[in-house]
């Protein structure tokens, strides 16, 4: 059964980009660059927190294709 990222690891992950990217868009619209700055590392640290999650067991298992399709 496929997910397509709905799982608590994934909605995390993506929530927390997202206001990553609206700090930074909001640093840029109003000249602040320490804003800005901030919303890039929020951004940075998103994808580690999601597989941080994934790691404790709130995503998905790696697909594993090979394994278990059938030998031709």
């Amino acid at each position: 059964m496929a997910h397509h990222g709905n799982t608590p690891a994934a909605w995390t992950g993506v929530t927390i980009l997202l206001v990553g990217f609206v700090v930074g868009g909001l640093g840029l619209i109003l000249g602040s660059w320490l804003w800005f700055w901030i919303g890039v590392a929020v951004g940075l640290v998103a994808p580690i927190i999601g597989k941080v999650m994934q790691a404790m067991g709130l995503g998905t298992e790696p697909r594993r294709d090979r394994d278990s399709a059938p030998q031709v």
